[in-house]
C-alpha cells in the first residue's frame, strides 16, 4: 500500500517530484512511468495478499498453490536482484555521479528546491558536492558568485571567501562518501529489514503449503 501511495504521489505531483531530480527532467522524463510502475507493484502485492487470505478462507487448493507459486517467484527475483546489486555495486558511484553532477552544475543556485535540498544535505552531513568541491567548478553558482564555492565547501576550517585555494585547503569530503558511511553504520538495520521481509515471505509459503497438504489429505 505504501508503494502504491508513493506511486500515486509521483504520478499526480510529478512536477514537484522532478524538481528534486533535475537531470532526469531534460533527458528521460520517466517519472510518470515510475509512478505507474509503483502503483502497479503496490496493487499486485495487495491483491496477492487478498489471494492468500481468500484461498485460506475458501479452502481452495488452486488459490493456495497459485499464492505459493507467486511468492516463490518473488523470492527468486529478490535473490537475483540482490546478487546483481552485489556484483555491480562498484558501478554505483559512477551511476549516481552521472545523475547528481549535472544538477549541481546547471541548477544549484538557480532552482530553489534543488538548492535547498543540497544545502540541507551538505550542512547536515558536513560535506561538499557529490565527490568534492570541484563538482561546482564552472557551475552556474560558481559563475554567478564570482568564482566562489558554497560556504559549506570551506566550513571545515572556516576559511572565507570560499575560493579555489580555500576550498582545496579545507578538504571537505563529498556527500557520497558521507552517505556511504551512514549506510555502513546502518547496514545491520538494512540487513535486518531484508531478513524480516524474507522471513515473512518464507512463512507465507510455508503456511500456504501446509494448508494445501492439509486440504489434499482431507479430500482423500
Amino acid at each position: 500500500m505504501c508503494l502504491a501511495a508513493a506511486g500515486i504521489w509521483v504520478t499526480v505531483d510529478g512536477d514537484s517530484f522532478m524538481k528534486v531530480l533535475p537531470p532526469f527532467t531534460d533527458h528521460f522524463q520517466t517519472h510518470v512511468n515510475v509512478g505507474i510502475f509503483s502503483i502497479t507493484i503496490g496493487a499486485v502485492m495487495t491483491l496477492l495478499g487478498l489471494l492468500g487470505c481468500c484461498g485460506a478462507q475458501k479452502e481452495s487448493k488452486c488459490l493456495l498453490i497459485m499464492f505459493f507459486s507467486i511468492i516463490l517467484v518473488i523470492c527468486i527475483a529478490e535473490t537475483a536482484a540482490a546478487i546483481v546489486a552485489l556484483v555491480y555495486s562498484s558501478y554505483t558511484e559512477i551511476i549516481l555521479k552521472t545523475w547528481a553532477t549535472p544538477g549541481l552544475k546547471e541548477q544549484y543556485g538557480k532552482d530553489k528546491i534543488l538548492t535547498d535540498l543540497w544545502n540541507s544535505t551538505m550542512t547536515t552531513l558536513q560535506c561538499c558536492g557529490f565527490s568534492n568541491y570541484t563538482d561546482f567548478s564552472e557551475s552556474y553558482y560558481y559563475e554567478q558568485n564570482g568564482a566562489l564555492y558554497p560556504p559549506t565547501c570551506c566550513a571545515g576550517l572556516q576559511l572565507f571567501p570560499c575560493d579555489d585555494d580555500n576550498a582545496g585547503f579545507s578538504n571537505v569530503v563529498g556527500c557520497y562518501k558521507q552517505i556511504v558511511k551512514i549506510i555502513q553504520r546502518n547496514v545491520n538495520i538494512v540487513g535486518g529489514i531484508a531478513a524480516g521481509v524474507t522471513a515473512i515471505e518464507v512463512a507465507a509459503m510455508g503456511v500456504s503449503m501446509y494448508l494445501y497438504c492439509y486440504l489434499d489429505k482431507k479430500a482423500t
